[in-house]
């Protein structure tokens, strides 16, 4: 036998077209993480100004204008409201203009990213600097003194996302990548349900009571975690039941090269650019983490809409693992095709 034939024998046209598939994800990961976070800047961060009547239209209209357009700012009546509105996340910070003095207020919210609070505490200083006045800034929701730049709720969420693809790809790995029958895929989205519920309560105990790296509702973080890994297990499955194998890089392609990135973990959305920042808040790992963090800072506020797409992520995969399922013959050449597969 020649080398050349050695060589056909050996990598299968098949499995070239795997490892060509590898080389593009991997690709694919670079230029996604790179283009994500190799530049953070702030982008249309939606901006609070309380001020008196005469002096607030003319403040807007000034940080509107600031080089790069890092502010999407509007006008709030009081500090009351503009607390209301940090802590309900409709915006990331505001400026509290004091006239009887010459020092400002700024309110941020470290817990929903302090590199954004940091950004506009520079941001208000250059501001204020202009006008000769100073601004002192007031973290209306702190970050944990455990929870380093507001990590940690981006990371646990990472885990549960990477719990859900592994678990989907071992169940369809250990007995071929398309269940045989619906009986079968049933019992597969069983099965990641069951791993889904430990999943998410050993997540959140670990990131809370024993690290205390996270504040918030165990209950609430428990039941998110098993969310997260169910979609992110029932889209894999049903990727799986699509296109077989492949289904496993096309899951790692939507979580893990598109969704971490854009997750605002790192980086808080309105720091990543404009594609990451528009795809971010579809996607688990950004669903989950903005509720991780409203969980743990936010009173558990503004959650409504992360929580549906999560579920809408759970409910396809599942109803797609299940029709395609039910296409199939569960006869034992299909087995047996499954489990060479």
């Amino acid at each position: 036998m020649t080398f050349v034939d050695e060589v056909k024998s050996a990598v299968t046209p098949r499995a070239a077209l795997l490892v060509l598939g590898v080389l593009v994800l991997q690709l694919l990961f670079i230029t996604s993480y790179v283009g994500a976070l190799h530049n953070p800047k702030p982008r249309d961060v939606a901006f609070g100004v309380v001020a008196p009547a005469q002096a607030a239209p003319k403040l807007v209209a000034e940080l509107k204008q600031l080089p790069g357009k890092p502010l999407d700012p509007r006008a709030v009546s009081d500090v009351a409201t503009a607390r209301s509105q940090i802590m309900n996340r409709d915006i990331d910070g505001a400026l509290v203009v004091d006239p009887a003095s010459t020092t400002d207020t700024l309110l941020v919210a470290s817990g929903g990213g302090t590199v954004l609070a940091t950004t506009l505490t520079k941001i208000a200083t250059e501001v204020d600097a202009t006008q000769h006045r100073t601004v002192k800034t007031v973290d209306v929701a702190p970050a944990s003194s455990q929870d380093f730049d507001g990590l940690s709720a981006f990371y646990l969420v990472v885990g549960w996302c990477v719990g859900g693809y592994l678990c989907a790809s071992i169940l369809a790995i250990s007995a071929g990548s398309r269940a045989a029958n619906r009986d079968r895929a049933a019992i597969r989205l069983g099965s990641m349900a069951l791993y889904s519920i430990v999943s998410g309560l050993g997540g959140a105990v670990i990131i809370g009571p024993i690290l205390g790296a996270l504040p918030g509702s165990i209950m609430g973080l428990w039941g998110l975690g098993a969310l997260v890994v169910f979609a992110v297990g029932a889209i894999t499955l049903a990727l799986q039941a699509l296109t077989g194998i492949v289904g496993i890089g096309l899951a790692v392609l939507i979580i893990v090269v598109a969704g971490n990135p854009s997750a605002g973990g790192a980086f808080p959305l309105p720091m990543l650019p404009p594609f990451w920042q528009a795809i971010g808040p579809a996607l688990p790992p950004g669903a989950g983490t903005w509720v991780a963090r409203s969980i743990a800072y936010f009173k558990g506020n503004a959650v409504t809409g992360p929580l549906l797409v999560l579920s809408a992520w759970a409910v396809v995969g599942t109803v797609i693992t299940l029709v395609m399922s039910s296409l199939r013959k569960g006869n034992k050449d299909t087995v047996a095709e499954d489990v060479a597969a």
